[in-house]
Parts: C-alpha cells; structure tokens; sequence
C-alpha cells in the first residue's frame, strides 16, 4: 500500500517535524589548503569541534520535537539489496570520473570490502585517498600526470550543507543538478534514498526536477514562503531556465501553488543563495543582508491556461513591497542582518547572520556568533535557539543551510 505525505513542507516557519542533517565527517580532515578553491571553501574547520558544534544542533532540534534523521544513515539503508548496491556503487565510481578501468576496478573491490553499507557510505563521502588502494600503481598517463594529487576520489566536505542537493517542495522533490562538478555527486544519495528506500520507494513522491537536467539549481535558492508562493533565487548557482522548468512541473502536479518569484540577484559569492541574503522567521517578518533591501528585479510565474504553459510577468519593487504582495501582509518587517552598521553587516554576514532557521512561527535557530543580529531578533520578539558556531561557520553557512525540512505543520 502506498505511503503518502511522507514529505509535506508548504512554508518557511511552520512547526518543523522531521529534518535531514549530515554529520560532519572525515571528509573534513580531507580539506588541505590547496584544495579549497576546488572543493569551494574559505577555510578549514576542526572536525572534533565540529562534531560538537552540530551534535547540539541537533539537539536543539531534537528537545523541540523534531525528529532528526541523517542523510548517511538512509543512504545506506536506502541500499540493502545486494543488486541496488552495486549499481550505486557502479554509479558513484562513473561520477567520480576516475579514468583507468583497473583504477575504478580497484575502487569497487575497495569499497565492496567495508562490512556495512553504513561504514562504506561513509568512506564515499569522506574521499578516498590513493594510499588506501593496496594494489594501485601508475600506469596510465593520466595517473603519471596527476601523480601529485593525493586522492583516488575527492571528498565531499560541502555535505553537511543537505540544504542544497535536493529541497522538498510540498510534498515532491527538486532533485538538484548542482554547479559544480564537486557538489552534483552530492545527489546521487537523494536519489537513491527516494528510489530505494522503505520510507519513500512506495510513497510516489513527485519529482519537480532532475538530477540529469543541464541547467543548475541548489537548495540554497528555494524558499517556500506559503503554500501559494515559492521564491527561487537566480543567483551564482540557479540559472533562470531551471527555474521555469521547476515552477511548470509543480504547476502541473501541485494545486495549492500559484506563484513562483524568480528573484534575479547579484551573481556573486556574498549573494550565493537566496537564503544567504534573507531569511523568514515569522509570519511578516524576515533576516536580510542590507544590499537586497533596494529595487529588486522579479519575474512572477503563473499557470498558464494550457497547464505546459506559464505566464511570466517582470516587475522591479523594493523586496519589502515584493513580500507585502505576494504573501497578501499589510507590513512586513526587515530585520537588518548587523542592524544595517557597514562593519557589523559584513562580519556578521561572512557568518551567516541572515541564515536562520525557523522551528515554528517566530521561533528560530541561530549562530552563537552572530550577537548583533540576534539582539535584533530579539527585540522584534523572535524567540532564539543558539547553537555554537566557530567551526561550522567556517564553511559559509548557516543553520538553515545545514538542514533540508522534511515535514513541516501546515500553517492553515
């Protein structure tokens, strides 16, 4: 018998009840200077300390009656059966573009030798370096030329960001093709934990978006407002043409949605993901980092008459007038991300000042290090769980970047 609203999530701050989280995991002691350009961070966080940091962010979640589940234990439960198996291990070596047969022979044998699926998933994410494989030797041309790189496979150290390879969007999936090489094989374990897995094989969860799609779009970028209003960052990592690809399938399959806003913002790092400039903490009030606050350009999209077709509208309003409209408030509040002062805003920015997570209606979870911004909150009476944040900062993201919502209370 089929299950059924195994995902429901129809906004931003409606009590939160089940959420995905990566713990982080070796694949952090991967990261070297040289490499963090290739694997997209600024700096490198002490594992140890960041185990610690997001432990209690579970925890948090956890003492407010969310169940929390992790994205390495159903990946590997998501793969019990010997056939599924090796098919997902056959894929993630042809993703890891490793060039010589006898280079991904030795990698299969290698991983197919770890006792528990949960034990090998675990390696696959933490990269594979060419010291681990007994037998590997030299012999191509492609391994003499890269004789300096150190791993047989990269490592994935941007996974406990599970914000960006997939997002639930009522009650389907936009399964994400990522910008970057590094980032996409990051999906490859969504898409085998909603093909395979007993909680969500049967469930006929909707696919909004594909993996296998040339166009990019990341987690980061999708935000579910209400349940008729999704907005969607075009930014450095979400290009315009996915976003109507996105907006015509849930137009297709999902009745409550009417409206998604393409907010078209700077295609810069400051600006990565929508969610790193503004935040929704309560019904009318929301984080922003002070340069969204001016004209914004939007392209509003609606169903068509013929439901493969949809109406896209340009407008460029002030991102407070966008929100009033669009989700029918008579005054929605900004909250300043520093309170606006240049030196506060930026550091507290660097650190995700914007990048809340809410829990429930004015009730949100925030970096330990971001004082200013949370004194702010406070004041506008937004009830704060904070959680430490030395280490986890230090890969340019914030709680909501951390966890991908699973089920959500719907707010009406």
């Amino acid at each position: 018998m089929a299950k059924e609203n195994v995902l429901n999530v129809y906004s931003e701050i409606g009590r939160l009840k089940k959420v995905l989280l990566h713990r982080p995991g070796k694949e952090i002691e991967n990261l070297t200077p040289d490499l963090m350009d290739r694997l997209l961070f600024d700096d490198i966080p002490y594992l140890e300390v960041a185990r610690q940091e997001h432990d209690a962010f579970a925890d948090i979640l956890r003492n407010n009656g969310v169940e929390v589940v992790y994205l390495e234990d159903l990946a590997a439960e998501a793969i019990a059966d010997d056939k599924i198996k090796n098919q997902f291990v056959d894929e993630f070596i042809k993703e890891a573009s490793i060039q010589s047969e006898k280079k991904r022979e030795l990698v299969k044998e290698y991983l197919l030798s770890f006792s528990t699926n949960r034990e090998m998933v675990d390696k696959m994410m933490e990269g594979i370096r060419k010291e681990e494989i007994k037998d590997y030797k030299k012999t191509s041309l492609a391994d003499m030329i890269e004789s300096d790189y150190p791993f047989i496979v990269d490592p994935m150290p941007n996974l406990y960001f599970t914000r960006d390879p997939f997002a639930t969007i009522g009650g389907g999936v936009s399964l994400n093709h990522m910008r970057t090489v590094t980032r996409n094989r990051e999906t490859l374990f969504a898409k085998y934990i909603f093909n395979y897995h007993p909680e969500y094989k049967d469930a006929n969860v909707p696919l909004w978006y594909d993996r296998t799609e040339d166009t990019a779009i990341e987690g980061g970028d999708e935000l579910i407002l209400s349940d008729k209003v999704i907005a969607i960052g075009v930014s450095e990592r979400t290009d315009g043409a996915s976003v109507e690809k996105l907006a015509k399938k849930i137009f297709e399959k999902d009745e409550k949605f009417e409206v998604v806003l393409a907010f078209d913002i700077p295609k810069k790092r400051a600006f990565m993901h929508l969610d790193t400039v503004f935040t929704m903490v309560d019904y009318d009030k929301f984080t922003i980092h002070p340069e969204i606050e001016g004209p914004l350009t939007v392209y509003s999209i609606r169903k068509g008459e013929n439901p493969k077709d949809v109406i896209i509208e340009k407008e460029t309003m002030e991102l407070k007038n966008i929100l009033e409209k669009y989700l029918e408030i008579d005054n929605v509040t900004l909250i300043r991300c520093g309170g606006g002062n240049m030196i506060d805003a930026g550091r507290e920015q660097w650190n995700d000042g914007s990048n809340t997570l809410a829990i429930a209606p004015g009730e949100v979870v925030v970096y330990s290090r971001n004082h200013v911004t949370n004194k702010l909150l406070e004041e506008h009476g937004i009830k704060l769980h904070i959680m430490p944040s030395s280490e986890l900062s230090r890969g340019r993201g914030g709680p909501r970047c951390m966890s991908m919502p699973l089920v959500r209370e719907n707010l009406r």
